[in-house]
């Protein structure tokens, strides 16, 4: 068995029990619940929208940008303008961004590909949250879930391809531990940015 192999998922391994307490709060927090109960509302689900808003705008714009030398294709993994989309299809008009991320300019890239990872791995969940939005509220791609659409056939194929580069720079850099704390950071500051709005 090839060992570079062995060693990538042993890091991912880590990574993905050393963050799994963060990710079930998260997961079971009211408002994530409430997007994939079959009875979900109009409301319940503009107002996850909103706050998700929030977390991947800033990250986008602040945290992100300085991942271009890690992450080539960083621009084409925007998902702000998807959920600006939905607001749209949804007659939405958002007044003012709020800020969850602290202390930016403190993370080191390391940390800031933990939060990407968080990010990035949503959109696997996005295709489960589809379906129900899709059947409960019956709003499309084009008409109201173009966030949740995300990728795509596509999402799957982006995930790896996303994990790869994540594998080969802690391979590259050995900064494991900053990896994984800038994941729990992502998690817990979104369930935090969740619970207090």
């Amino acid at each position: 068995m090839n060992n570079d192999i062995t060693t990538a998922e042993t890091f991912l391994e880590r990574l993905r029990t050393k963050t799994s307490v963060a990710h079930t709060n998260l997961e079971k927090l009211p408002v994530s619940e409430s997007i994939t109960d079959p009875e979900v509302t109009a409301s319940q689900y503009l107002y996850y929208l909103n706050l998700m808003h929030d977390v991947v705008k800033q990250a986008e714009e602040e945290i992100f940008p300085a991942l271009t030398p890690i992450m080539p294709d960083i621009a084409e993994r925007k998902k702000a303008s998807l959920i600006e989309s939905d607001f749209s299809a949804l007659g939405y008009a958002k007044m003012q961004n709020q800020k969850p991320f602290k202390n930016i300019e403190a993370m080191s890239p390391a940390f800031r590909m933990g939060i990407l990872y968080v990010i990035e791995g949503s959109s696997l969940g996005g295709r489960v949250i589809l379906k129900n939005i899709n059947t409960a509220l019956g709003l499309t791609e084009d008409n109201g879930t173009a966030y949740f659409a995300g990728y795509g056939n596509k999402t799957g194929s982006r995930w790896k391809s996303f994990l790869n580069a994540l594998t080969a720079y802690e391979k590259k850099h050995n900064n494991e531990d900053e990896i994984i704390a800038g994941a729990e950071y992502a998690f817990n500051t979104i369930s935090r940015h969740f619970t207090q709005n």
